[in-house]
């Protein structure tokens, strides 16, 4: 699985927009990143995706949080037991 992640993180980063791209577990243990986001970003970037998901009734939804800046937006996405952000920079 490690060097399946690895590629995908690598294809992430091959779009001209994206400037970091970061994969946590549940627990906010990093399992792999690229670019701007780092192991530092893991506990917030799963406790931002697990929060959102508390705003919904539905515990099928699975909401995407976006982090908006002039330099560009973080968003940030759980699918299942991993949690995935990927940095963009504005267009």
């Amino acid at each position: 699985m490690e060097s399946t992640l690895e590629q995908h993180l690598d294809d992430t980063m091959k779009h001209p927009a994206v400037v970091g791209v970061l994969c946590t577990d549940q627990q906010g243990h990093n399992l792999g990143c690229r670019g701007s986001l780092s192991d530092e970003h893991g506990g917030v970037v799963s406790v931002l995706a697990k929060q959102a998901a508390a705003l919904t009734k539905d515990p099928t939804d699975t909401p995407t949080v976006c982090l908006e800046s002039e330099s560009g937006n973080i968003l940030v996405r759980s699918h299942g037991t991993i949690t995935i952000a990927v940095h963009k920079i504005a267009s």
